[in-house]
């Protein structure tokens, strides 16, 4: 499973670009693509969904427990 800094950076050069760009076209302040590429832990859920959303992805609350199951079962 890819980190989120890892995934964003990687779409983002894909689409040729730059975190300035990105930003705009996502539109939030450059700070917060920066904050999710440099993997700082303090994010704003809301912002980061919006930021995935480019990609059609979303974070949700998970509990524990859950993901526990979700390994579980396929055997991990």
């Amino acid at each position: 499973m890819k980190s989120i800094k890892s995934f964003l950076k990687e779409k983002r050069k894909q689409a040729g670009l730059t975190q300035l760009e990105f930003a705009e076209k996502a539109g939030v302040a450059l700070t917060v693509i920066r904050k999710i590429e440099q993997g700082k832990e303090n994010l704003n859920l809301e912002k980061v969904n919006h930021v995935l959303s480019m990609f059609g992805h979303r974070l949700a609350p998970v509990s524990y427990k859950e993901l526990e199951q979700q390994t579980n079962s396929r055997g991990v």
